[in-house]
């Protein structure tokens, strides 16, 4: 189980009401910038595969390296953070990700980029949990509901944000400005952590960073196979590995988690049926939301002609999407109870994406915006639900655990699902557009085969037969429908385990109260 340190240190004298609101602002830039780096990459693909010309492998590397350690160390960096300091912690988060942002201004080089990436991540999990604790350290008990509530809108937020930010600054400068932008608000809040109060370590108990290693381990080899499964064959030597080391690092960190007198993270968790569905319910509507973006924003741009700031605003549906349900969901899970909110919400997600997957050259952007409503109306009805399911399968001393996995299930669902609907999307693609190219010259059949960026440019030239564009829009459009198809099956799947779960939970009420059957059997640390 994840240990954090609730308590409300009463040595420390508590800052005054300005300053309190003041170190929330910080803490919520620090939150701006890690949550929105992911995302806001997604609307720069296109210029960062003309620029470097990379091909869909590395763009999707280049966007999910950050991910994968961002994920992976989440909850060993907020375990470090207890034991030997927050602002410590949080001073080193934010070091690590400006200066690996900073960089990527330097480099031209797709590898070196996808390294300093990976590194960013590193630095991201250092920030994210350090934020929340310091907001809980900082604020009285009658001021800090409202405190975690701002927290917790920039984190849904941050994401638009990100894309909303890069649309800008793409309509007039390079995609490396995406990352002087965040490089920026870095050093604007590492100057402002003056502000915040320095905080004691909790104790000297052992961290569990072989868990923290195996874990990332684990997701990287699944990374690695479904990213590079396109390029290097599914049955080749290295994606063949990769999947297998995936599993053993899997089962690894399980065997050593059980063994561990202080895990990060306690498998027998698990065995509660609420706090299973949850994750799996937040696992897949997060893959749906993340994969339709590494797609969908190449679509609105290489195929429609948006600019990348047209591409971020017609995300806006979901977005209002989301402003309109989830005020009324908990009324409704209140009333219908888990199940019924949290189907609706996953038929609503592979709606949107069913209307998505047949979009072509010549849509209208109103079967766009509704398919991005719908997907928006979706994760509304289906992440509310689940969250308090999370939150209500554990007791109160254990929310760290509960908070932690909600966490970590979100960040692991956008990393699976960049990987999966993108590679299912590029295998498809490179399939399609292999037959329309064949007659090309070997090098300009590659570059079309490995880019879809490359395919529009080198169909949009002056000299290019006229079939090829059409080719390339075509192939692009197949690729896009199955990588849709694809997240329509995983909603299903997580649609149909949450209902198999629900219903073993039956007799307990997973609606807001602890399930007890399980407490019985609370698991030793």
């Amino acid at each position: 189980m994840v240990h954090m340190d609730t308590r409300h240190a009463g040595a420390t004298p508590v800052p005054s009401a300005l300053r309190r609101n003041l170190i929330l602002v910080v803490m919520c830039l620090a939150l701006v910038a890690v949550m929105g780096m992911m995302a806001s990459l997604m609307v720069a693909v296109p210029d960062i595969a003309t620029d470097l010309r990379a091909t869909e492998s590395q763009l999707l590397w280049i966007v999910n390296a950050y991910g994968i350690t961002f994920a992976g160390l989440l909850m060993l960096a907020g375990a470090l953070g207890d034991r030997y300091g927050r602002k410590a912690m949080l001073i080193l988060g934010l070091l690590v990700f400006g200066v690996s942002s900073a960089a990527v201004l330097v480099f031209d080089d797709v590898e070196a980029i996808i390294v300093l990436r990976a590194l960013a991540g590193v630095g991201a999990a250092a920030i994210m949990p350090t934020t929340l604790s310091i907001i809980t350290h900082v604020f009285p008990p009658e001021e800090r509901g409202r405190a975690v509530g701002v927290w917790s809108g920039v984190v849904v937020g941050g994401a638009l944000i990100g894309l909303l930010s890069a649309g800008g600054l793409l309509e007039w400068y390079s995609w490396r400005s995406v990352f002087a932008f965040n490089v920026a608000l870095t050093v604007i809040t590492l100057v402002a952590t003056v502000l915040v109060p320095r905080q004691s370590p909790s104790g000297r108990a052992r961290v569990d960073i072989g868990g923290g290693l195996l874990s990332v381990l684990a997701v990287a080899a699944l990374v690695f196979g479904m990213i590079e499964g396109p390029e290097r064959g599914w049955v080749s030597v290295p994606v063949v590995a990769a999947f297998l080391l995936a599993g053993i690092g899997a089962a690894a960190f399980i065997g050593w988690e059980l063994r561990h007198p202080r895990p990060l993270l306690d498998p027998r968790v698990f065995r509660n049926p609420g706090l299973a569905s949850g994750t799996i319910v937040i696992t897949a509507e997060c893959l749906a939301m993340f994969g339709f973006f590494i797609v969908g924003l190449q679509y609105l741009q290489l195929v429609k002609g948006y600019s990348p700031f047209q591409a971020a605003l017609s995300m806006l549906p979901l977005a209002l999407a989301a402003m309109v349900f989830s005020p009324i969901v908990p009324a409704l899970h209140r009333k219908w109870g888990f199940l019924p909110v949290v189907l609706l919400g996953m038929a609503l997600i592979a709606a949107g994406l069913a209307l998505m997957s047949g979009v072509g050259a010549e849509s209208s952007y109103l079967a766009i915006g509704f398919g991005v409503f719908l997907l928006g109306s979706g994760i509304a009805f289906a992440a509310t639900p689940a969250t308090e399911a999370i939150m209500a399968a554990l007791p109160p001393e254990k929310y760290g655990v509960a908070s932690a996995l909600n966490d970590v299930t979100r960040e692991l669902g956008a990393v699976l699902g960049i990987a999966l609907l993108g590679s299912v999307f590029s295998t498809v693609y490179r399939n399609s557009v292999s037959d329309a190219v064949v007659l090309l010259p070997d090098d300009i059949a590659h570059r079309i085969e490995d880019s879809v960026a490359a395919g529009v440019a080198v169909g949009s030239a002056p000299s290019a037969p006229p079939w090829l564009l059409d080719s390339v829009f075509d192939s692009f459009r197949t690729g896009m429908s199955t990588a849709l198809v694809a997240g329509i099956a995983v909603v299903a799947l997580g649609a149909t385990a949450a209902a198999v779960l629900g219903r073993s939970a039956k007799g307990s009420d997973v609606r807001g109260s602890a399930l007890t059957s399980e407490r019985a059997e609370e698991p030793r640390a």
